[in-house]
């Protein structure tokens, strides 16, 4: 991680956020601040605006992009996610695994101007947050949200069945490609 980024004026990242970037790819500007026991990794690009807050305990991940516009907020614990594995079809997951057994989606989150996003609030890749947004603590945020609405409540349901024949098949083919004598 190098130190150097663009930072605005009278910003404050606390000692025990931690940031991972490479000098050119994350931005935070004036009056902004972020916690202690934050972690971003900048991914391919991470710009979070004036007069911002992060909360302690929340997370940007993935590899994506993320926006976090002026006077925005996550509140603890809040979790961006701006890519992850695809689960759909017989690919294996996880970061151990070569990026040729495993299908990858990085997409750019949005978090416009004036939102709030509530305690533990999940925001899944591709979303974009409008603008004056309020999203209640606990809501999984899996499609854009209509400028200044206030959104509450999630639940999870079974929808499918993964690929269990092409998961097994992509092992066998990693195990094999990684331990040819066995």
């Amino acid at each position: 991680m190098q130190t150097e980024y663009r930072r605005g004026k009278n910003v404050t990242i606390y000692p025990f956020a931690k940031i991972v970037h490479n000098g050119t790819n994350f931005s935070v500007d004036d009056y902004s601040q972020i916690d202690d026991f934050v972690f971003i990794n900048a991914g391919k690009m991470c710009k979070i605006g004036r007069f911002t807050h992060i909360s302690s305990f929340s997370s940007i991940i993935g590899g994506g992009e993320f926006v976090l516009d002026d006077f925005a907020g996550l509140s603890a614990g809040c979790r961006i996610v701006t890519g992850s594995d695809d689960f759909n079809g017989g690919f294996l997951s996880n970061p151990t695994v070569p990026m040729k057994y495993k299908n990858v989606v990085l997409d750019r989150v949005t978090i416009g101007k004036h939102a709030i996003l509530g305690t533990n609030v999940i925001v899944l890749p591709g979303v974009v947050i409008g603008e004056g947004v309020t999203v209640g603590a606990g809501c999984v945020v899996t499609k854009d949200l209509a400028p200044w609405g206030i959104y509450l409540g999630s639940t999870a349901r079974r929808v499918g069945e993964r690929d269990r024949s092409g998961v097994l098949a992509r092992e066998a083919q990693l195990l094999a490609d990684t331990f040819p004598e066995s």
